[in-house]
């Protein structure tokens, strides 16, 4: 007798994690957003108040919105912060995996001792700039090892935002398309590393 055929989990979705202010119409973020249309985009209470514990709920509210489905997540700066402490705190968390790009510094805000210290426990991986005015590259670093990152470095690229001339981003679409590749396999710890130009 045939054995019954296990319906396929759903298509993961792509999760967009803005930071401070939102990521506005030529932002990376919004550029990547437009490329998956059931892509879904953590929205804050206030924008303006970095208040992580507020920033993180919103993250869980937001995947509480859509029980069942999975998600790939691409954060930004302070949404870096909030993403982070909610796969911490979740461990039953639908984001398989995480792109963290050009974190803010925790202290800058006082949160160094409220994040994660330990390995995130989704496979992550964080793009950093030298030159970026919201972290130093030596923290990002010691944060990336601190959560278990892959880390890719950009040079000379600020902020990594519209205003460092970063609207499309190319890596982070290929990132996406990579580990959407990999799935049905959300157990296995998937390291992205892109061809730089």
């Amino acid at each position: 007798m045939d054995q019954p055929t296990l319906p396929r989990p759903p298509r993961p979705r792509l999760l967009v994690v803005p930071g401070l202010h939102d990521s506005g119409p030529g932002h990376w973020q919004t550029w990547l957003q437009a490329q998956h249309r059931d892509a879904v985009r953590v929205r804050q209470r206030d924008w303006h108040a970095a208040r992580l514990e507020c920033w993180s709920s919103r993250i869980d509210h937001t995947l509480a919105l859509h029980p069942g489905a999975r998600f790939v997540a691409v954060a930004h700066s302070f949404g870096c912060l909030a993403l982070a402490d909610h796969l911490a705190r979740r461990r039953d968390s639908p984001v398989l995996a995480a792109l963290l790009v050009a974190p803010a510094e925790p202290d800058r805000f006082g949160l160094g001792s409220a994040l994660p210290p330990q390995r995130l426990p989704r496979s992550t991986t964080m793009v950093l700039s030298d030159t970026d005015p919201w972290m130093k590259p030596a923290s990002a670093r010691r944060w990336a090892q601190r959560w278990g990152c892959h880390v890719v470095h950009l040079g000379d690229a600020g902020h990594i935002n519209v205003e460092s001339g970063h609207g499309p981003l190319p890596l982070a679409a290929r990132w996406v398309q990579a580990v959407l590749q990999r799935v049905p396999e959300p157990a296995h710890r998937f390291h992205f590393r892109p061809h730089c130009p």
